[in-house]
């Protein structure tokens, strides 16, 4: 979750500097420009990072918030399809990879 947080950052960073990295590719519904995305981008690779470093800690509110925010991470990624769609597949794998492992988890029964 930490790598896919600072990944997030780093969208976000190029989104609001409204750098040359992304084009549009078709027309879609989610019509939000690119600083917009940016800006979503960013707040949610924060929440993401910050909540990988508490799974890390070992907090069990980090582990339940992590898979909501994974989840919201992918739904954003889904929509960002129109700028960048092979990273975006990509990410959703991912968090579908990482809420797998966040529901099975065993640690706390080897204790």
């Amino acid at each position: 979750m930490i790598v896919v947080g600072l990944f997030g950052i780093f969208e976000g960073i190029s989104g609001i500097a409204s750098d040359e990295v992304y084009q549009r590719l078709g027309s879609y519904v989610f019509k939000f420009d690119l600083t917009t995305w940016g800006w979503i981008h960013l707040i949610v690779g924060i929440l993401v990072l910050v909540t990988g470093i508490a799974i890390l800690g070992g907090k069990e509110w980090g582990r339940v918030l992590g898979i909501g925010l994974t989840a919201l991470s992918m739904i954003l990624h889904f929509m960002w399809l129109p700028w960048a769609p092979l990273w975006s597949i990509v990410a959703i794998a991912v968090g579908v990879f990482i809420i797998w492992a966040l529901c099975n988890d065993k640690s706390e029964q080897l204790l």
